[in-house]
C-alpha cells in the first residue's frame, strides 16, 4: 500500500489501528460517510470502502488522487499527465465513477484529464473512495463507484486551529505549501484555507519528460452560523486555478508533413464551488434529522491541440483551441431518524443541471488559420432523483438496503455533424437498487454479501460532441444513447482485532447496453468523420455486456508490539462478450506488501520507519480488435520506496525515497502511442512538514 496510507488518526473513531496494542480490542474501527450518507463504522457496511486522512495526505506530499490511491486493492491510475492521474475503480474509468467535493458531484464532460484536474489534494482532510456500483445514493455514473474528497470544515468540536504544510519533490524540481485557520465561538465558526503548488518537468530514467510541470492554487473558504442547539447554517466557497498543464499521453500523429503531431494542453483552467445549507438535528431520539443545500459550480477549460511540428518552429500555433465553461446548479435534500435503536431510515431528494456551449476554433491547410467549428450549442443535460435507504442493524444480522428512481434528460440546440432532422434530446428514467447484509459474528470476522443494480446515462461529450478517444479512434456523438446498466454481486469479510485488520472481496459486474464506439471506418465521406479521420471513425452505440470480476484484499498485522506488515492485492479480468476478446484497458495484477514500525527517539521526537515494495504483473489481456492493435501488452516491473518520519508535538517531518532502483515503467493505463507511452518518475526523494496547532 502506499506508504502512510493506513497511520491516519482522521480515520479513526477514535483510535489508530496503527498505534494500537496488538491484545487491545478496544481499537475502534473505521467511520466511513459515504457508504451510507451518514457516519458508520466500515465493518457494518456491506460495501468495500477505502479511507484516507489528511496526515496520510499531506505527510506524504499526494498532489492527486492519482498519487494518493495508486496501488490500494481495487484501485488503479489511468494517466494521461502528471496532474490527469484519474482513479479507476474496479476497472472502470472516468466516465464510469462519480467524483465528489464535500458530497457535491463535479460534472463536466471528459476529456484530457477531466476528473484528476480539477481536484487537488492541497487542501483535503479526507478521501473516501466507494467500490462497486452506488447509484442509490449518487444517482448516474456510479457504476464504478464513488470517491469523495472532504475539505476541512468550520465547526464547534475542538480541532487544530492553525494548520500549515510545506512539501518539496526532487524529481520534478517542485514545492508546495498549505495553510489553514479556523476560529470559533458558541455560536459562530469561520474556517480558511489555501494552498499552492509549482512543479518541474519531472525526470524519469531516461530524462526529463517533457510537458509534465504545471502551476495549481486553491482556497477554501466556509462560514458557519448557529440559530439554535439544534439548526445551523453554512456557506462554503472553494476555488481552485490551474495553469501550464498539458498532458503528454494525448500526442496523437497527424498526416499533415508541416503538423507531424499534436498534443493537448491547458493553458489554464478553473474550478470554483460555491454551496448555501442549513441543517437541522432531531430534538429527541426518535425525530428527523435533515439536511438541506443548495449549490452552483463552474469548471472552466481551455483545451487547445498544439501542433509539434515543422509549422510549430516557423510560427508557434495551435491546430485547435476549445474554450468551455461547464455550468452546474445543483441541490438536495435529506431526511433521516432512527425508528427504533437498530433501525434507521434515509430519505432524499436530488437534482441538477449542467449547461455547456464549447467555443472551439480550428485550423487547416493550406493557411491553416484558426476558423469557427463548435462542436455543439447550449448543450445541456438535467437529472433528477429520489431514493430511500432503510438500514437495520440487529444484533446477529445488518441489513442495508436501497432504492431510487431517476430521470435523466439530455439536449442540445445544435451539433455539428448531426444527420438532417436527427433529434437532439432524450430524456430516460431508470430504477437502482441495492441490499446488502453483514454477519457480525465477532470482531475479527464481519462476513457480507451484497447485491446492487446502477445506471449511467451518457454524458456530455458522448451525446453531442465528435473528437478523437484514446483507442486511436474519432468518435462521433450519438444524441439518443442509452443509459447503461451494471448489475454487481459482491462476497466478502472485514475484520479488525488483536491487531490484524483485513478486508477481503470477491465481485462480478455485468453492464448491459454498455457505451461504447462501433467500427465505421470507411473512405472520405462514407461516414460522419473528417476525410482525415475516416479511416479510424466509430460511431457511439450501445453493444450488448461486458463483465468485469475480480478479487482484492487488504491486510494489516501487527508482527510485534510498534511494528507491523501490511499487504494489497488486486487481480481483475474484464470481457468483451460481443467481441468475445478481453475489455479494453484493464488493470494489470498487483501485489504490495509493506513494513512500518517504530525505530526510537531522535530530538525528543518519535522516529519511524517505512519500507513499501510493488510488483505488478505484465499485461498480455488487451483487446486487439476493439483498438485495432493501439493497446498493446505492458511489461511487469517492481518498485521499492523507503521512508522515515519524525513527530514531535504539533510537528511532523517526512523523508521519503521513492522508486529507489531508479525504474523506468508505466502503468498499463498510461495513455500514449504503443511504444511512446511517458514513463513513471524515476529515483526520488521528498520531503513534507506537517504542523498542526
Amino acid at each position: 500500500m502506499p506508504l502512510g496510507f493506513v497511520a491516519s488518526p482522521e480515520s479513526r473513531a477514535g483510535a489508530d489501528i496503527g498505534r494500537c496494542d496488538g491484545g487491545d480490542a478496544r481499537c475502534l474501527d473505521t467511520i466511513v460517510v459515504s457508504a451510507k450518507g451518514y457516519a458508520d463504522t466500515d465493518l457494518g457496511t456491506p460495501v468495500a470502502v477505502v479511507v484516507a486522512g489528511r496526515e496520510a495526505i499531506a505527510g506524504n506530499g499526494y498532489r492527486n488522487l492519482g498519487e494518493l490511491l495508486r496501488g490500494r486493492a481495487g484501485l488503479a491510475v489511468n494517466a494521461d499527465s502528471a496532474q490527469g492521474q484519474n482513479p479507476v475503480l474496479r476497472g472502470l474509468k472516468k466516465e464510469s465513477i462519480v467524483l465528489l467535493s464535500d458530497g457535491m458531484r463535479l460534472n463536466s464532460a471528459q476529456p484530457a484529464g477531466a476528473i484528476a484536474s480539477f481536484l487537488g489534494l492541497g487542501l483535503a482532510e479526507r478521501v473516501e473512495v466507494i467500490k462497486g456500483p452506488a447509484s442509490v445514493l449518487y444517482g448516474s455514473g456510479a457504476l464504478g463507484g464513488v470517491v469523495n474528497v472532504l475539505s476541512p470544515q468550520a465547526g464547534f468540536v475542538e480541532a487544530p486551529a492553525i494548520e500549515f504544510g510545506v512539501q518539496a519533490d526532487g524529481a520534478a524540481r517542485g514545492w508546495g505549501g498549505s495553510g489553514l485557520v479556523r476560529w470559533n465561538d458558541d455560536d459562530t465558526a469561520l474556517l480558511l484555507g489555501g494552498a499552492a503548488l509549482d512543479q518541474d518537468d519531472y525526470r524519469a530514467p531516461r530524462g526529463r519528460i517533457a510537458d509534465t510541470g504545471y502551476r495549481s492554487q486553491a482556497l477554501i473558504g466556509q462560514f458557519r452560523q448557529r440559530f439554535a442547539e439544534a439548526v445551523e447554517a453554512r456557506f462554503s466557497l472553494q476555488t481552485q486555478r490551474d495553469f501550464d498543464v498539458a498532458y503528454p499521453g494525448s500526442t496523437k500523429p497527424h498526416p499533415h508533413p508541416q503538423v507531424v503531431s499534436t498534443t493537448v494542453y491547458s493553458p489554464q483552467q478553473e474550478r470554483r464551488l460555491a454551496e448555501f445549507g442549513l441543517s437541522g438535528s432531531a430534538a429527541a431520539d426518535d425525530g428527523w434529522n435533515w439536511d438541506l443545500r443548495v449549490y452552483q459550480q463552474d469548471l472552466q477549460r481551455q483545451i487547445f491541440g498544439r501542433i509539434n511540428g515543422p509549422l510549430a518552429a516557423a510560427m508557434p500555433r495551435d491546430l485547435s483551441q476549445t474554450r468551455v465553461s461547464f455550468d452546474t446548479w445543483g441541490g438536495d435534500l435529506r431526511f433521516d431518524r432512527w425508528l427504533n435503536p437498530d433501525h434507521r431510515l434515509l430519505l432524499g431528494l436530488q437534482h441538477w443541471q449542467m449547461e455547456a456551449s464549447p467555443q472551439r476554433l480550428i485550423a487547416a491547410p493550406p493557411s491553416f488559420e484558426l476558423q469557427p467549428n463548435p462542436p455543439f450549442v447550449d448543450g445541456r443535460i438535467e437529472s433528477s432523483g429520489l431514493f430511500v435507504q432503510d438500514d437495520w442493524q440487529g444484533e446477529r444480522l445488518h441489513l442495508l438496503t436501497g432504492l431510487r428512481w431517476d430521470r435523466v434528460e439530455g439536449r442540445a440546440a445544435a451539433v455539428a455533424g448531426a444527420a438532417p432532422g436527427q433529434s437532439l434530446a432524450r430524456a430516460d428514467s431508470a430504477f437502482s437498487g441495492s441490499l446488502g447484509a453483514v454477519l457480525p459474528l465477532h470482531q475479527a470476522l464481519h462476513p457480507y454479501a451484497s447485491l446492487s443494480r446502477g445506471f449511467r446515462a451518457g454524458e456530455m461529450r458522448e451525446r453531442f460532441e465528435a473528437s478523437p478517444r484514446t483507442d486511436g479512434y474519432y468518435y462521433l456523438g450519438n444524441p439518443q444513447i442509452r443509459p447503461e446498466f451494471s448489475t454487481q454481486i459482491e462476497l466478502g469479510a472485514k475484520g479488525e482485532h488483536a491487531g490484524t485488520e483485513y478486508r477481503l472481496a470477491l465481485y462480478r459486474n455485468r453492464i448491459s447496453d454498455y457505451i461504447t464506439g462501433v467500427d465505421v471506418s470507411g473512405a472520405p465521406g462514407s461516414n460522419g468523420c473528417p476525410p482525415a479521420q475516416a479511416n479510424a471513425c466509430k460511431q457511439t452505440v450501445n453493444l450488448g455486456q461486458v463483465r468485469i470480476e475480480g478479487v482484492e484484499l487488504s491486510l494489516r498485522r501487527q508482527l510485534q508490539p510498534g511494528h507491523w506488515l501490511s499487504l494489497e492485492a488486486s487481480m481483475l479480468r474484464g470481457e468483451n462478450r460481443d467481441l468475445d476478446e478481453p475489455l479494453f484497458q484493464m488493470p494489470a495484477d498487483e501485489l504490495s506488501v509493506g513494513w512500518d514500525g517504530h525505530l526510537g527517539t531522535l530530538f525528543g521526537g518519535r522516529l519511524d520507519g517505512e519500507l513499501l515494495l510493488r510488483a505488478v504483473r505484465a499485461q498480455e489481456r488487451v483487446a486487439r480488435q476493439f483498438s485495432r492493435g493501439t493497446e498493446n501488452p505492458t511489461a511487469g516491473f517492481a518498485t521499492a520506496d523507503a521512508g522515515l518520519s519524525w513527530q514531535r508535538g504539533p510537528h511532523r517531518l517526512r523523508l521519503l525515497l521513492r522508486n529507489l532502483a531508479d525504474r523506468e515503467y508505466h502503468e498499463h493505463l498510461t495513455e500514449g502511442l504503443s511504444g511512446a507511452e511517458p514513463p513513471a518518475p524515476g529515483r526520488s526523494l521528498q520531503l513534507s512538514w506537517l504542523a498542526r496547532f
